[in-house]
Parts: C-alpha cells; structure tokens; sequence
C-alpha cells in the first residue's frame, strides 16, 4: 500500500492506522503545489491528500481510507467489536469529525477562499467558525467522560482523526479550556506508539 500524504494534514489519520495494523506500507510525501499538478490530478482530481493506493484499488476521501484500512485487520477491532451497534458508533464519531470538524476547520484555513479580498469578513469568518468549533469540540468532550477513546475502551479510526483535528485545534488557538477529557485523550493519543511513528516519519 502506498499512502499520498502531506505533513500534519488529515492523512496523518490514515497514517497512524498504517501503524497500527501493522501491514507494510510506503509513503509519498506531497507538497501543497504538487497536490494541483497533473501527475498527482491522475490519482486525485481534487488535488487533496489522502489518497491510497493498493494494487489495482486507488482511493481518496479519508473516511473511506480509514475504514479499508480497519477491514485489512479485522482483529484490530478498529471499526468496533463485531456489532452492528458498535460499527454504527464509530461511525457516528468518524461522520462527526469528517464531515462537521474538518468542514468548520476549512473555513479558517481557507477564510481567503470563501471571501477574497475582504480581510474583515474574512476574520469574522474565522471567529464564527472558531467558536463553532469550541461546540463541536464540546460534545467530543462529553462522549469521553469516563472512557479513554470515542466509542469505548478501545480505539477505532475514529480516534486519530480526533487527533488530528486537536492538533490543529491547538495550532490555531482554539479555546478548548476546561476541557479535561479532550486534554487527557491527547495525551494518551501522543504516547502511543503509532502514533510517535507516524509523527517522526512525517518530521512532526
């Protein structure tokens, strides 16, 4: 398998799952520029990470990549213990992240985007977005009340990707005080093992 990723963006969630499944894989480091040009346009026409290709199979979205990541280990209860019930809850959280988080955190990176030209709307913009965010986070924050990871005991897909977007939360001074769950997740998220070497691979 190959991974197209660049440092710090939401394929370091896709990475990290590399790690801990534990099947070899190889990665292909992309700058932002490189995302628009043609040869990379041929696996992604959307000129966004991640992508994953595996034999003849090429994938994007990262949702997807996640959960074809988990279904190459089944024994690593990634997607849940087994039940319907479970799979629906990581997919609950996973949905959550991926389609309320990172569409919110787009608005800050890309306020430019949306509004050229307009350096005031562009910042109340982000503010907007920023205190949607605190909400967003909020209820993550409730869900791991007296549980170490998103949907229980275990970790699932869901988890890097809630990593990731903390980690973006903090570059981008996202007020998440008194939210001692989150706190606590993130460091425990830091400490694992796959995660430190999907981190030192990508020079973070």
């Amino acid at each position: 398998m190959k991974l197209y990723y660049m440092p710090g963006a939401c394929s370091l969630a896709s990475h990290i799952v590399l790690e801990w499944i534990g099947k070899p894989y190889q990665l292909h480091k992309l700058t932002r520029e490189e995302l628009k040009q043609p040869e990379f346009l041929k696996v992604n026409p959307l000129g966004a990470v991640p992508a994953l290709a595996d034999g003849d199979l090429t994938l994007t979205q990262n949702a997807a990549i996640l959960e074809y990541l988990a279904e190459q280990a089944p024994q690593s209860q990634l997607l849940g213990d087994g039940s319907a019930a479970s799979r629906a809850q990581v997919r609950r959280w996973l949905g959550l992240i991926n389609s309320d988080l990172h569409r919110t955190f787009s608005l800050i990176f890309g306020a430019q985007r949306f509004l050229p030209g307009n350096e005031a709307a562009q910042a109340q913009l982000s503010a907007s977005a920023a205190a949607y965010l605190r909400n967003l986070f909020g209820l993550l924050d409730q869900q791991l009340a007296g549980q170490p990871y998103l949907a229980g005991a275990a970790p699932s897909i869901a988890d890097p990707y809630l990593y990731v977007v903390l980690r973006w939360a903090h570059g981008k001074n996202i007020d998440l005080s008194g939210m001692d769950n989150l706190a606590a997740f993130f460091k425990r998220m830091e400490a694992d093992p796959g995660v430190q070497a999907a981190l030192k691979a990508e020079g973070l």
